[in-house]
C-alpha cells in the first residue's frame, strides 16, 4: 500500500552526490590545472556579444555568450535581450525593462525567481510562498511560470518553479513581448520574464556555497567554470545545488536538487551553446491558494507559520530540459541563428485547495490526487543584421518561431471525505492513501503556437532618434481531449497579425524619451482547481500603449513609464469553481524606477508603480467601472545596500528592502477585500579572505517583523504572504 508520506530516495541520492561534488571538485580542478599550464592568447570581452579575439569585435546584438555588462553597482545589467532584435542597451530600448544580475541573486540569497523579482515594483506573486510553484502579476495581469523563457525559448524551464542556481540574469520586460519574442504558451501581455543561463567566464571559477534556512533547511551548491582552447573558445560551466529540510511552515519539508551543464563555443564566425538540466522537488505539505465563498468577508490573515494543509499532503515533480542555440556570421553585418529546446515535466500532487466559508476562518478542504505531465518543444530560426541606407542605419531582425505542447491533466481523483477546519486552529486527520488510484496521464490538451516576425530599428542623427517598426503574424491552435477515450472534445484556432512600433528620441545625450504601441494574442488558462481546468479557450487580442523617459546619470539610472493595457480577463467562480473568460480589463499605470550607485558604497534598486485597474466589460453590467480583481493602487519596492567605511569594518555591507502593496479586491462586485501590507527585509554581507581564498558570509532576514498578511487576490484566488525567514550562507572561491 502506498501512503502519502514516504521515502524520497532520488533527491537524497542527488543531494549526496552534490555533497561529494562540493568536496571533490575543487581538488580535482586544481589537480588538473597543476599538471600542466597552458598559455592562452589575449582575449577582449565585448559587453553584449561575448568574448572574441582582440582583432575581431563581437556583434553588438549577439545573444550567444555573456550578457551585456552590469550597470554601476552591479545589481542590474546595462542592457537586456529584445528577442529577434538581440541585446540592446537599456537606454536605447523603447520599452521598460530590467535585467537582474547573478551578483544580486547571490547577495540576496535568492532561492527562486520569485525572490529575484521581489525587487520589481511592477510584479507581485499570485501563489503563496513555500508552495513550490511560481506565478506572477506584471502590471496587474497574470503571468504564469510556464510563460517564462529560458535563453529566449518558451517551454524549456521547469513548468512551475525553475531553479535559480544555473541563471546568470533574470530579465523582466514590462508590457507585452509579442513582437520581440513570439507568443508565450498562454500569450499573457502584462510582461515577460527571460532566464539567461550562466556561461563560462574567461577566469577560472570554482565556488562552493553552504547555507542554512529556517527552520532547518540545509543548502549546498557548487559552481564550476572553465574555458579551454588556444583562444579560450570552448567553455564549460556546471551548477549543482541541493536544499533539504524543514521550512518555516509547520509540518512542511522539502527536498530539492538541480544539476545543470552549460557548454559553449566562441569561434571567429560561429558561436554555439548547449544547456542540459535536471531538477527534482519533493515537497511535503506544500501550501496552496485559498478560495473564499461568495459574499463572505475575508478573515484576517492567520499566523503565516501555521500550515492548514495536511502533514501527509505532497507535491513531487521533476523536469528534464535541453536547449541549444547557434549563431553564424554570414558577413560582419549579418548573422544567421537558430535555436531548439525540449522539456519533459512530470508532477504528482496529493492534497487539497481549501475554501473559506465564513468570516471566522472556517474552511472546507477536499482532498484529491492529481498527476500532471507536460512535454514541450520549441524552435526558432532567424536573421539579424545591420545595414545603412544613406543617413539611416537599420538594425533588423527576421524570425520564425514554433511551440508545441502536449499536456496531460486528468480530472482530480477525490480521496476520502472533505475536511472541515479553521485557519487559526487547523485540524489534522489520519493519513490517507493513494493506493489503487491511477497515475496515468493521458493527453487532455495540446497547443501549437506559430509565428513569423520582422522588425527594423531605424536610427538617424548618430543614434539620437531610433524608430522600431515591425509585426508578427501568429496562430494559436488549442485542442482539448477526453482523457478516457482520447477523442478531441474541443478546439480553438486563432490567428492575427500583431503590429508593434517603438520610438526613442534623445534630445540630450543622457535623456531618452520613448513611446510604444504593441498588440498580442492572449490565450487564458484556468487554475488547476477549476472544474474545467483542461478546457481550451480561444485567443483574444490585447493592446498596450506606453510613453516614458529614462535618464542616465552615469552611476544612477532612473525611469518613468505611463502605460495602458487592455485585455480579456478570466475569473474563477467561487460557487461553481468554473473558470470563465467573460470580461475585459483595462489597467492604466505609472512606474518610477531607480537603479545604480548614487555614491561609492551606496546602491539603490526599485521604484513605485501606481495602478488603476478597471472592468470595462463584464457579464454582469453592474460590475462595469468597478476595480479589477487583484489590482492594487500602489506597489512599492525599494532595496538598498551600504558598505561600511573600511576604517570601521572593512568588507561589511548592510542591506535592506521595503515592499508595500495597497488593498486589493477579491471579487468582481468589489464586496470582498484584503488590506494593504508592508514587509521589511534586512541583511548583512561580509567579504574577506580566508587562507588566500575569497570568502563571503551572508545573513538575511525576510519579513523581519513577522507581519501576517494576505499577499494577493488575483483571478479569484487568495494567496498568503511570506513568514519571517532566516537565511545564512558562506561562499568560497577556489
Amino acid at each position: 500500500m502506498r501512503h502519502a508520506r514516504r521515502p524520497r530516495p532520488r533527491n537524497r541520492r542527488l543531494g549526496a552526490g552534490l555533497g561529494l561534488a562540493t568536496l571533490a571538485l575543487p581538488c580535482l580542478v586544481q589537480g588538473a590545472l597543476a599538471e600542466g599550464d597552458i598559455r592562452l592568447d589575449e582575449i577582449t570581452v565585448a559587453g553584449s556579444g561575448g568574448a572574441k579575439r582582440a582583432d575581431r569585435p563581437a556583434p553588438p546584438t549577439g545573444v550567444v555568450g555573456p550578457p551585456p555588462p552590469a550597470y554601476a553597482g552591479g545589481d542590474v545589467g546595462s542592457g537586456s535581450r529584445l528577442g529577434l532584435l538581440g541585446n540592446r542597451n537599456v537606454f536605447d530600448q523603447p520599452f521598460s525593462a530590467t535585467s537582474y544580475t547573478e551578483k544580486l541573486i547571490r547577495d540576496q540569497q535568492a532561492r527562486s525567481v520569485q525572490d529575484v523579482v521581489n525587487n520589481d515594483p511592477s510584479i507581485r506573486t499570485n501563489v503563496p510562498a513555500f508552495s513550490g510553484i511560481l506565478g506572477f502579476f506584471i502590471r496587474g495581469f497574470p503571468v504564469f511560470a510556464q510563460d517564462m523563457a529560458f535563453n529566449g525559448l518558451f517551454g524549456v524551464a521547469d513548468a512551475f518553479n525553475p531553479a535559480i542556481e544555473p541563471i546568470e540574469r533574470v530579465e523582466v520586460l514590462r508590457g507585452p513581448s509579442t513582437l520581440l519574442s513570439g507568443v508565450p504558451p498562454f500569450g499573457n501581455i502584462g510582461g515577460s520574464i527571460n532566464l539567461i543561463p550562466k556561461r563560462a567566464g574567461d577566469d577560472p571559477l570554482t565556488r562552493v556555497t553552504l547555507g542554512y534556512g529556517s527552520t532547518a533547511q540545509v543548502y549546498k551548491a557548487v559552481d564550476v567554470s572553465r574555458r579551454f582552447g588556444d583562444a579560450k573558445e570552448w567553455g564549460l560551466r556546471f551548477n549543482g545545488a541541493f536544499n533539504n529540510g524543514h521550512t518555516p511552515i509547520d509540518n512542511q519539508s522539502l527536498h530539492f536538487g538541480v544539476a545543470a551543464l552549460a557548454l559553449d563555443y566562441r569561434g571567429e564566425r560561429l558561436r554555439a551553446s548547449l544547456d542540459l538540466g535536471y531538477q527534482e522537488l519533493d515537497f511535503t505539505s506544500p501550501l496552496r491558494n485559498r478560495n473564499v465563498a461568495a459574499g463572505v468577508r475575508i478573515p484576517r490573515a492567520p499566523d503565516l507559520t501555521l500550515n492548514q494543509q495536511q502533514p501527509w499532503e505532497y507535491r513531487d515533480s521533476a523536469n528534464q530540459q535541453l536547449a541549444t542555440r547557434v549563431e553564424y556570421d554570414l558577413t560582419p553585418d549579418l548573422t544567421l541563428y537558430g535555436a531548439y529546446g525540449v522539456s519533459n515535466f512530470r508532477q504528482e500532487y496529493f492534497g487539497g485547495v481549501l475554501t473559506i466559508f465564513n468570516a471566522r476562518g472556517d474552511y472546507r478542504d477536499p482532498i484529491s490526487y492529481l498527476p500532471f505531465h507536460i512535454v514541450n518543444q520549441t524552435a526558432e530560426a532567424g536573421l539579424r543584421g545591420t545595414v545603412e541606407t544613406g543617413p539611416v542605419k537599420h538594425s533588423f531582425g527576421l524570425a520564425a518561431v514554433g511551440f508545441w505542447q502536449d499536456l496531460a491533466q486528468p480530472p482530480a481523483q477525490t480521496v476520502g471525505p472533505t475536511i472541515i477546519s479553521n485557519l487559526y486552529d487547523p485540524t489534522y486527520v489520519a493519513p490517507r492513501s493513494t493506493f489503487g488510484l491511477s497515475n496515468a496521464t493521458p493527453r487532455t490538451s495540446s497547443r501549437i503556437n506559430r509565428s513569423i516576425a520582422v522588425a527594423d530599428t531605424l536610427s538617424i542623427l548618430d543614434d539620437r532618434v531610433l524608430l522600431t517598426l515591425g509585426g508578427r503574424w501568429q496562430s494559436l491552435d488549442v485542442n482539448s481531449y477526453n482523457p478516457a477515450t482520447g477523442y478531441r472534445t474541443g478546439s480553438s484556432e486563432s490567428g492575427a497579425f500583431s503590429p508593434g512600433v517603438g520610438l526613442v528620441v534623445k534630445p540630450w545625450e543622457k535623456l531618452s524619451l520613448y513611446a510604444n504601441y504593441i498588440e498580442g494574442l492572449t490565450s487564458p488558462a484556468a487554475p488547476v482547481n477549476a472544474v474545467n481546468a483542461s478546457a481550451a479557450f480561444p485567443a483574444f487580442v490585447s493592446r498596450q500603449t506606453e510613453i516614458g523617459a529614462k535618464y542616465d546619470f552615469g552611476t544612477v539610472g532612473v525611469g518613468f513609464a505611463a502605460f495602458e493595457i487592455e485585455q480579456p480577463f478570466g475569473f474563477l467562480d467561487s460557487r461553481s469553481l468554473v473558470f470563465s473568460v467573460d470580461g475585459r480589463q483595462r489597467n492604466s499605470g505609472v512606474e518610477l524606477t531607480v537603479f545604480g550607485e548614487p555614491m561609492p558604497g551606496v546602491r539603490l534598486l526599485g521604484g513605485v508603480t501606481l495602478l488603476d485597474g478597471v472592468q470595462v466589460r463584464s457579464q454582469d453590467p453592474r460590475n462595469v467601472g468597478r476595480t479589477a480583481v487583484g489590482v492594487p493602487d500602489v506597489q512599492l519596492n525599494l532595496y538598498g545596500e551600504y558598505d561600511l567605511p573600511a576604517s570601521l569594518v572593512p568588507g561589511l555591507t548592510l542591506t535592506g528592502r521595503v515592499i508595500y502593496t495597497s488593498a486589493q479586491y477579491y471579487d468582481l462586485a468589489n464586496s470582498q477585500k484584503i488590506p494593504d501590507w508592508a514587509t521589511l527585509d534586512l541583511g548583512l554581507r561580509y567579504n574577506t579572505v580566508f587562507q588566500d581564498r575569497p570568502l563571503t558570509l551572508r545573513a538575511n532576514v525576510v519579513n523581519v517583523t513577522g507581519h501576517n498578511y494576505w499577499a494577493s487576490t488575483g483571478r479569484g484566488i487568495l494567496s498568503q504572504g511570506t513568514p519571517r525567514t532566516f537565511l545564512l550562507s558562506a561562499s568560497m572561491d577556489f
